[in-house]
C-alpha cells in the first residue's frame, strides 16, 4: 500500500516529466509537423533532378521525426491517464486484476497502470511494414550468389536485375571497372538471363543430351570469337572437348 508521502513523489515526478514534454513538443513544434509550411522542411516541389539516395534521406527524417513525436505523446497520454488515476484514488492498483502493483514498479514506471504481468506492453507486435511481403525473397536469396545453397530458380537477385535493365543512379564513377555501356550501370550486368553457360544460347539438344544442331545468332558468334582469340577452338561449329563431353555425346 503507497502511502501520502509515496504518491506526492510519483505525482511530483509526474508532472515535471509532463512539464518538460510539453515544453519540447511546443519547441519544435511536434518535430516541425506541426508548422504551416511543414512540406518544405522535407525538400523541393519536384525531386526530378535530386538524386534517389537525397529522396531517400528526406523521407527517413520525414519518418523519424513522425516517430519520435507519436512516442512523445504516447508518454504524455500515459502520464495524464497516471495523475487522473492519482485524483481518483485507484493510483497503485492494478486495472486488469485490482492487486497492488510493487512499489519498486513503481519507481521505476510511474505511469504504469497495471502489474507485470497484465501489462499491456508484454504484447510484442507482429505487425510488418507492408513492403516486407514483396521484398521478402521466396527463397530466401538475397546474396548475389554468396550462398552455397545457391538456387537456380528466379529468386531475388534476378528480380532486382531485371528492373535495374530499364535504368538507375549508378553512373560509371560507381564502378572499379565501369561497363561499356550505360544501360548495364547495374550489378552482374553481364549475367546470362534464362541460361547458365553461353553455348546454352545457342546448342540444340534433345531431351537425351545429344547434339542435334546450333543457331548462329549474336551470341554464337560472340562464343566462336572467343574461343578463337584464345587458341582453343577446334572445328567450325563444334565445342571445345571440356564443355564437348558432359553436355553432347559422341556419335560413335
Amino acid at each position: 500500500m503507497l502511502t501520502n508521502k509515496q504518491i506526492l513523489e510519483l505525482r511530483s515526478q509526474l508532472l515535471s516529466d509532463k512539464k518538460e514534454l510539453e515544453h519540447r513538443l511546443q519547441q519544435n513544434d511536434h518535430y516541425g509537423l506541426n508548422t504551416e509550411h511543414s512540406q518544405e522542411s522535407v525538400g523541393e516541389l519536384s525531386n526530378y533532378d535530386n538524386h534517389p539516395g537525397d529522396g531517400g534521406t528526406e523521407l527517413y527524417e520525414r519518418e523519424k521525426d513522425i516517430a519520435l513525436n507519436e512516442h512523445s505523446e504516447y508518454d504524455l497520454k500515459n502520464i495524464n491517464k497516471a495523475l487522473e488515476s492519482m485524483a481518483n484514488g485507484s493510483y497503485g492498483k492494478c486495472a486488469e486484476c485490482g492487486r497492488e502493483i510493487p512499489e519498486e514498479r513503481l519507481q521505476a514506471v510511474p505511469t504504469t497502470l497495471y502489474c507485470k504481468e497484465h501489462s499491456p506492453d508484454r504484447t510484442v507486435s507482429h505487425d510488418r511494414p507492408a513492403e516486407e511481403r514483396v521484398l521478402l525473397s521466396s527463397l530466401g536469396n538475397f546474396d548475389f550468389n554468396d550462398s552455397r545453397n545457391e538456387h537456380v530458380e528466379f529468386d531475388a537477385e534476378d528480380s532486382w536485375q531485371s528492373v535495374a535493365e530499364w535504368g538507375t543512379s549508378e553512373s560509371p564513377s560507381d564502378f572499379v571497372n565501369p561497363p561499356d555501356h550505360y544501360n548495364d550501370m547495374y550489378f552482374e550486368s553481364d549475367e546470362n538471363v534464362g541460361y547458365v553457360e553461353n553455348f546454352e544460347n545457342f546448342v540444340g539438344n534433345d531431351m537425351y543430351g545429344n547434339h542435334k544442331q546450333y543457331f548462329p545468332n549474336t551470341q554464337y558468334r560472340e562464343y566462336t570469337d572467343s574461343l578463337d582469340e584464345d587458341g582453343i577452338m577446334t572445328t567450325f561449329g563444334d565445342l571445345p572437348a571440356y564443355e564437348h563431353d558432359p553436355y553432347v555425346e559422341d556419335d560413335e
